[in-house]
């Protein structure tokens, strides 16, 4: 899930040593004969050091594919992992046991533990819907999505999602601030979940467009799942999308109570789409662009942007074992061991980040004292 980026740069984590004494960490060969470095406390989270080996799937895992991502976060760096990134970027050509070697050399794992102690927590997964929308109404489209609005401000509220959709005043506000029409408003709901988008047009010549609408802020209203109200409703027994537009299917005079039960609504920005752009998603919270299987959405009282994280989970929907950058937040993305993993775009992501919900365990990978 996507929040707006901003210009001020990142700031060095706040990280406190446990008060628990260990010892020294010293050199050795083999990393199993090391003494491991003292637990660190950050705002959210324990973190817990721990051995390579106890990182399942490490020795497995297609290295080069998070490279791409590695190279994303070395583009907008924060103080900790900026003496790392000229290294990162000589490894890009490098073969797997290369980069596993050097990770081994330069990083600690540590198990990512919430303060009460627990080490597992929720995995789930967002996209990049892709849409055909249009630059005015009609009849087929209807549905507005905007720019924000004039005074909005940053962590102050503003109107509701129903009071933008009925309240003559509100609608006056935003007057002239469209940036385009959907035909269905569960579309742009879904769209304003994910935060991001890509949209296709048919332009006056025939010719086809597709442009990103990233996100450009929010009516600071809190987020309200529109699947957790059909749930407390009795009305379905999944909260999946899938189940939620079969609900719609059956209930079509109850759209607006549905959409309305979640007050937050997203404002957007549109991007021009290039060739290269279109390979990555959109800029996450980091300021950097996502890479589809790379990149998770975190809590950064736990794990502070452009940290590389192993990710494990097992589920239904996906066995992952693997090397992620923590890159993105989102409003829902709250907790310790808690990530939304970024699928990419289209259909296939939209019905994989629809049903994943599954545990979690995380490990930090964090720069090795020198």
């Amino acid at each position: 899930m996507l929040v707006a980026c901003g210009s001020t740069p990142l700031q060095a984590p706040d990280i406190v040593v446990a008060k628990t004494p260990a010892p020294e960490t010293r050199q050795a060969r083999s990393d199993d004969l090391d003494e491991l470095p003292s637990p660190l406390f950050q705002a959210k989270s324990l973190w817990t050091a721990v051995r390579w080996s106890e990182l399942p799937g490490f020795e497995s895992d297609a290295l080069f594919e998070a490279w791409n991502a590695w190279l994303k976060s070395c583009e907008r760096p924060g103080p900790v992992f900026a003496p790392l990134c000229s290294e990162v970027r000589r490894l890009s050509i490098s073969d797997g046991d290369e980069q596993r070697a050097w990770m081994m050399q330069r990083l600690q794992p540590y198990r990512v533990d919430a303060l009460q102690g627990s080490s597992e927590g929720l995995l789930t997964a967002y996209f990049e819907p892709v849409l055909t929308g249009s630059r005015t109404p009609s009849a087929e489209f209807s549905v507005p999505l905007y720019q924000p609005p004039v005074g909005l401000r940053p962590r102050q509220p503003w109107f509701t999602r129903q009071e933008i959709d009925s309240a003559p005043a509100v609608k006056a506000a935003l007057k002239g601030r469209e940036i385009a029409y959907l035909a269905d408003p569960i579309d742009a709901l879904v769209l304003q979940i994910q935060g991001s988008g890509r949209l296709q047009f048919k332009e006056p010549d025939g010719t086809q467009t597709t442009v990103r609408l990233a996100f450009a802020g929010s009516n600071e209203q809190p987020y309200k799942s529109v699947g957790k109200w059909l749930l407390d409703q009795g009305a379905v027994r999944e909260a999946s999308w899938p189940t939620i537009k079969a609900w719609i299917a059956r209930n079509p005079t109850r759209v607006n109570e549905l959409l309305w039960s979640n007050p937050r609504t997203v404002f957007f920005k549109e991007e021009r789409l290039s060739s290269l752009d279109a390979g990555f998603g959109p800029r996450g919270a980091q300021g950097v662009p996502l890479t589809p299987g790379r990149s998770i959405a975190v809590d950064p009282g736990s794990i502070p942007y452009g940290t590389p994280v192993w990710l494990a989970s097992k589920g239904p929907g996906v066995n992952l074992q693997k090397l992620v950058l923590a890159q993105d937040t989102g409003s829902a993305i709250v907790g310790a061991v808690r990530a939304d993993y970024f699928v990419g775009w289209g259909f296939e992501a939209g019905e994989l980040a629809g049903r994943l919900k599954q545990p979690l365990r995380l490990w930090v990978l964090w720069p090795k004292k020198t």
